[in-house]
C-alpha cells in the first residue's frame, strides 16, 4: 500500500527530502511513495491529524504545538534531517563583526510565512542578555518583499533563507550579518506522525528512515552541483548559478544532520525558544515528543549510501 507523505512547503533547505524521492531512495527500500504537496505549513499537520496523509516532514514545533492545543495529540517526531537552523540575517552593509545588539539600530524584517525563525531569533537576543520587544520590527510582509525593500535601502536587515540569502548576497545588495545554523542543533525538520500510524506502519517508515540514512550519507559524499542536479526538478524557477551556491552553503554550514537521530540538545533548544516566546505553554518532555528508536535501528545497521546518477 502506498504511503501518503505531506511536503509542509516548498523549500530549498529541504533539499535531502526531495533528494531521496529524485534519487530513488524509496524504491530501493520497495515503497511506494505519493508525495502530497502543500503551501500552507499548518495544512500539513492537519493533514496528519485527520488522517489523509500519513506522514509529513516539518518541525518539532509542529508536535509541541499540537500537545498544547490539545493534550489528547499523539503526534510524534522521527527521523531528523534539518538539524541547524536555515535562515539568516542579511543587511545592507558589511557588518562581519556582528553581534545581537547590532539589531537594536536597525530597522529589522521579520519571517512572517512561519513562525520559528521567529521564536529562535528572539532566543539568542534574550540568551545575549537583550529584550527582543524592542527591536524596530518592520510590517509583516513576504520574504520576497523584504528582499525588494533592502535592495531598495527601504530596510536595513532581513530575515530570511535560502534563495533570498544567495540572490541578495550575489547582487551585492545584501550581506550575511548571522547564520542561524552557527547556534548550533536546533531541531528544524522531521518526519512526524501519529503513535498509531507509527506503530501500524512501522516496517516501512523504518525503511523509509532507512531511505533518508541512505541520502544523508550521499549529500555528504557529493558536492553543491550535484546536489542541485538531483532536486533541481522540485526547483524550476531557480537558476542553477543561484541553487548551486544556496545548496553548497547549507552544506557547509551542517544544516542537514548526517544521521537520522533527532538529537536532545537540538529539541531543548528549539522548545526553550518558543517557550520564552509564548508560543507554548506546555514543557514537552523530549521522551514523548520524540521516537529516535527507527533512527537507531537503522544507524546499527550502517547501510549504504546513495549513488549519483550517471
Amino acid at each position: 500500500m502506498a504511503i501518503i507523505l505531506q511536503e509542509t512547503q516548498r523549500a530549498v533547505f529541504y533539499a535531502p527530502f526531495y533528494a531521496a524521492l529524485a534519487l530513488g531512495a524509496y524504491k530501493d527500500e520497495g515503497l511506494e511513495i505519493i508525495l502530497k504537496s502543500s503551501t500552507r505549513p499548518d495544512d500539513a499537520a492537519r493533514s496528519v491529524t485527520e488522517g489523509t496523509a500519513d506522514l509529513s516532514w516539518g518541525g518539532p514545533m509542529r508536535v509541541i504545538v499540537g500537545r498544547d492545543r490539545d493534550t489528547q495529540s499523539d503526534l510524534v517526531c522521527f527521523c531528523e534531517v534539518v538539524t541547524r537552523d536555515p535562515f539568516f540575517l542579511i543587511g545592507r552593509t558589511p557588518r562581519p563583526d556582528f553581534r545581537f545588539a547590532d539589531l537594536f539600530d536597525a530597522n529589522v524584517a521579520i519571517v512572517s510565512e512561519v513562525p520559528t525563525p521567529w521564536y529562535c531569533l528572539q532566543d539568542d537576543i534574550r540568551r545575549a542578555g537583550l529584550d527582543p520587544q524592542k527591536l524596530n520590527r518592520t510590517q509583516a510582509r513576504t520574504m520576497a518583499e523584504n528582499a525588494e525593500l533592502l535592495r531598495h535601502a527601504s530596510i536595513d536587515v532581513v530575515q530570511v533563507l535560502e534563495p533570498f540569502a544567495q540572490e541578495l548576497v550575489a547582487s551585492g545588495a545584501g550581506h550575511i550579518w548571522w547564520a542561524a545554523a552557527n547556534r548550533g542543533h536546533t531541531s528544524y525538520t522531521c518526519f512526524y506522525a501519529r503513535r498509531p500510524i507509527l506503530a501500524a506502519r512501522r516496517a516501512e517508515f523504518i525503511a523509509m528512515t532507512r531511505a533518508i540514512y541512505r541520502t544523508q550519507r550521499w549529500i555528504y559524499s557529493v558536492g553543491g552541483s550535484e546536489i542541485a542536479a538531483a532536486v533541481s526538478g522540485y526547483f524550476p524557477d531557480i537558476p542553477n548559478n543561484v541553487l548551486v551556491p544556496a545548496l553548497t552553503r547549507y552544506q557547509s554550514l551542517r544544516v542537514w544532520g548526517r544521521n537520522p537521530c533527532l538529537p536532545r540538545s537540538g529539541y531543548e533548544r528549539l522548545k526553550t525558544g518558543m517557550l520564552s516566546a509564548g508560543a507554548a505553554k506546555l514543557d514537552l518532555p523530549y521522551e514523548q515528543a520524540v521516537d529516535n528508536t527507527l533512527a537507531d535501528a537503522i544507524m546499527a545497521q550502517q547501510p549504504a549510501g546513495l549513488t549519483s546518477p550517471r
